[in-house]
């Protein structure tokens, strides 16, 4: 099956590993039996990822007799600097696990190929979500392909099915009836909330997902670099979303992060939550998927879904390494049908390659049927800006403190996303003059 290392290793031996592995990768045209080897960096590596690439890794190989696959995994709070580390001073796999937040580090220096050609020519070209290949080549400035997509995410509105039901409403399919199911299942007497609002650490995507997803604006920047954040409908959507704090969520949502949210919505207090769909196993975990449903972003009045593109993981063909041709073919079977299937059952985010189908139509695949979502006509996928180096420092450092204060009601949602807008627009604007 190749030289697989145990899965079960902690951490620190992940890492041993990834610095100890490296030389294996250099193994010339190929060995003495006929054989190339190839190593490949699992930028996720631990319990849950490593057997998905083990199995995917011996049926590649079950396939391709004559290329062998090293396997080193890597944490993946440790991978973006592993990569910078091999960039500077060399030892890059040949392939290795890329997201699209990593591209506007890695590409810049020259470290990936571009897989342009090799994907025409492969029966990808046909199979993979376009939207979401777009959306890969956007976050890079010349549009080239710098890695070939898997998986993607996107934003869902958790909600418990049980309750609904015994509410008598339907699953929501708009904002308004969105918004009226979380008023009614609000009842503080019971300590029950119909929603809560991530105010805390990471609070901005989904802040903005909710915004952009009424308002139905399709772009986040004009193109001269003026951003749309405070457009008026947006500033509208903003204040409807604000005033449900405290009326119809916990007071603690102000600070409350992921792990905080998903306590409240398994411990029964909350209706709907909002995350994306990778989270599912945690829901269902908590309370079982009799009482789950994952509800699409819904559609504005106009009928438009508007939904926020997420970082698309992929696997990326690295410039250093001496088996382009063999790398590309790893990557190219990691995202065929079958494999990509197993991939989004396996970890639960949402398969790249629309030929995907569940294994067992029996059992609910969320990330499977939510992936239909972002082919239908009346999605539009809005571009987040992974590409701007400022991004996460404006919309984590300086935006979130500013979002408690638009919660708490010291800082009106118009003048909150007009300081936004005006940082991301100036380095929109920055950005085009470097690239171009």
């Amino acid at each position: 099956m190749g030289r697989l290392r145990s899965p079960w290793r902690t951490a620190a031996a992940l890492l041993l590993a990834a610095a100890t592995a490296i030389p294996a990768a250099a193994c010339g045209p190929g060995a003495a039996d006929g054989t190339t080897t190839i190593t490949f960096w699992d930028d996720n590596g631990g319990p849950a990822r490593t057997p998905v690439w083990q199995h995917i890794i011996a049926e590649f190989e079950k396939a391709h007799p004559t290329i062998k696959v090293e396997y080193v995994g890597i944490p993946i709070a440790q991978a973006q600097q592993k990569y910078d580390t091999a960039v500077a001073g060399g030892g890059l796999p040949d392939v290795g696990g890329v997201t699209t937040a990593m591209l506007a580090n890695l590409v810049p220096q020259r470290a990936l190929e571009s897989v342009d050609e090799r994907f025409a020519a492969s029966p990808l070209a046909g199979q993979l979500n376009e939207r979401i290949v777009d959306t890969v080549r956007k976050t890079v400035p010349d549009g080239k392909l710098y890695l070939l997509p898997i998986s993607t995410n996107t934003g869902v509105f958790w909600a418990r099915k049980d309750w609904l039901a015994e509410a008598g409403l339907p699953e929501p399919q708009t904002w308004d009836q969105l918004f009226t199911a979380i008023e009614r299942l609000t009842v503080p007497g019971q300590n029950r909330y119909g929603f809560t609002i991530r105010g805390g650490a990471g609070s901005i995507a989904q802040m903005l997902e909710v915004v952009y997803g009424q308002s139905g604006i399709t772009r986040m920047f004009e193109p001269d670099g003026r951003s749309t954040i405070d457009d008026p409908r947006n500033v509208a959507a903003l204040e409807r979303l604000a005033g449900l704090y405290k009326r119809f969520t916990p007071e603690a949502d102000l600070t409350n992060d992921y792990a905080k949210m998903v306590a409240q919505f398994g411990g029964g207090n909350i209706g709907v939550m909002q995350h994306n769909v990778g989270s599912y196993q945690d829901q269902v975990k908590a309370l079982g998927a009799d009482k789950v449903v994952a509800l699409p972003v819904p559609k504005a009045a106009d009928g438009t879904r508007a939904v926020l593109s997420h970082p698309t993981t992929g696997l990326g063909v690295f410039s250093q390494g001496e088996h382009a041709d063999a790398a590309f073919k790893f990557a190219e079977f990691a995202a065929s049908p079958a494999m990509n299937t197993y991939w989004a059952e396996r970890t639960g985010v949402l398969p790249v390659n629309t030929a995907v189908a569940p294994s067992d139509p029996a059992k609910p695949q969320p990330a499977v049927e939510l992936a239909k979502v972002l082919t239908e006509p009346s999605t539009t996928v809005v571009q987040m800006p992974y590409h701007l180096p400022e991004f996460n420092s404006i919309t984590k450092t300086e935006a979130e403190p500013g979002f408690q204060k638009v919660l708490l009601g010291e800082l009106s949602a118009k003048d909150f996303l007009t300081e936004l807008a005006a940082k991301l627009g100036k380095a929109q604007t920055e950005y085009q003059q470097r690239t171009g």
